[in-house]
């Protein structure tokens, strides 16, 4: 048994008594961990789903999910039309299949995206033709028109936040008219997620901030929204002192032009801390922009040296980045969650992050598990991380807390293990209902 598994619960690794193992679909539009949350959700939910005794069939598209053992994949394959190194690539005649792959293309064209509308589709059609294979079905914020209805089994619904908030960014992070333009079109498939989130019995989320906004933008009545906490891997994000830490490093995740990660105001505040602190240094896991407001910022103000990105590497080698950090940074104006703040938690670095959305949740107070600064706040930042980097036991103090407080309350056991009350749930209204 994992030490995941023993702070979780006593009894993880079987199925409790008098409860059958659950046959289980996992549908997820874009599943590679390295993509983002949703994939990291996917995989390690996945795991301990099975470490109770439950069978997990994921069924995905490209980017497909990283499974551990356990769980198996079914390839539930779109065009892939954001693929790396051709993105927004016209497919081949050749490649076409069916009415969905035109509609597919069809929206790339004009300028929208449509993964969450044709993968529903395509997941639909998969699970009809399966029908009496699963005793629920758990979709990973897709979303789709094609989850509407009858699939064969109750349907479950993960929401880490409503995507309307990322709109919100982007539309004020648009300089022009063209730009917010554009913006509307990509996000126009938010428009159908809000209905189709308003029609469904049972919606998971991952934090009381995501419960609240979810409410609010999507227009879900309250009493159908239920809180499962996520969390870290507390077996590989664990400290180890034997990794020798940096002096002045700084570490963060982000995608670099993201408005919501906030990545450009942890460089301004990099540029002010280093008056101060010349070894002061941050490196980023994510893709470098080579232009865009992150780019411009690192130009301005001469941090070519000073920032590094790194994408590509192993779960091992992200792990041991980590710890070799003095502090690590969230600097984002808004989370549904914070995987990176739990994980950096996890291995006992220090952590400094914003109060955007749930962070807070999952930090903890400001001065007791983490140092808390308003969003978009350079100067506070820059502050925040001087305080850290300057005093050696604040930091041993904050990691450690930090540590004690995802142990206690955010692993992925007890995620699994909160999940599963609630397929049991839809499982029985759905019998319910067809008795009546």
């Amino acid at each position: 048994m994992t030490a995941e598994a023993m702070v979780a619960s006593p009894f993880a690794g079987s199925v409790a008594d008098g409860d059958r193992p659950l046959r289980i679909a996992l549908l997820t539009y874009k599943g590679n961990p390295f993509c983002g949350g949703q994939g990291v959700y996917v995989r390690h939910l996945s795991r301990e789903l099975v470490r109770l005794g439950h069978s997990v069939e994921v069924i995905g598209a490209q980017p497909y999910p990283v499974l551990d053992t356990g769980a198996t994949l079914t390839e539930l394959p779109s065009l892939d039309l954001y693929r790396s190194p051709d993105p927004f690539r016209t497919p081949g005649r050749d490649e076409y299949r069916d009415w969905i792959d035109a509609l597919e293309v069809a929206t790339m064209w004009t300028g929208g995206f449509p993964e969450p509308l044709t993968f529903s589709l395509r997941a639909r059609r998969h699970l009809a033709a399966r029908a009496g294979d699963f005793d629920v079905i758990h979709d990973n914020q897709t979303l789709g028109y094609g989850l509407l209805g009858e699939l064969g089994a109750p349907l479950v619904t993960t929401i880490h936040h409503p995507i309307t908030v990322d709109r919100k960014l982007d539309l004020a992070a648009a300089k022009d008219r063209k730009k917010r333009l554009s913006v509307r079109r990509w996000y126009a498939f938010t428009r159908m997620q809000g209905r189709v989130a308003r029609r469904l019995p049972s919606v998971l989320t991952v934090s009381g901030s995501s419960r609240q906004e979810i409410a609010e933008h999507l227009g879900v009545r309250d009493e159908r929204i239920h809180v499962v906490h996520i969390g870290a891997d507390t077996d590989l994000w664990s400290p180890d002192a034997s990794v020798a830490q940096v002096p002045g490093r700084i570490v963060t995740t982000s995608s670099a032009d993201v408005p919501l990660k906030g990545l450009v105001h942890l460089v301004e505040a990099l540029a002010k801390l280093r008056t101060e602190r010349p070894d002061a240094h941050l490196v980023v896991v994510g893709k470098r922009a080579e232009k865009g407001p992150v780019a411009r910022a690192i130009e301005t103000y001469g941090l070519q040296d000073a920032v590094r990105f790194v994408k590509g590497i192993t779960d091992a080698e992200l792990v041991d980045l980590v710890r070799s950090a003095q502090v690590a940074c969230v600097p984002s104006l808004y989370e549904g969650f914070s995987l990176p703040a739990a994980e950096a938690m996890a291995t006992g670095t220090p952590l400094v992050a914003t109060t955007g959305g749930a962070i807070p949740e999952v930090a903890g107070p400001d001065g007791e598990t983490c140092l808390a600064v308003p969003p978009g706040d350079a100067g506070a930042l820059a502050a925040a991380l001087g305080r850290l980097l300057g005093d050696e036991r604040l930091r041993a103090r904050l990691g450690a807390a930090g540590r004690e407080r995802v142990l206690a309350r955010f692993t992925w056991a007890k995620a699994a293990e909160g999940t599963v009350v609630h397929y049991r749930a839809a499982i029985e209204q759905a019998r319910t209902r067809r008795s009546r």
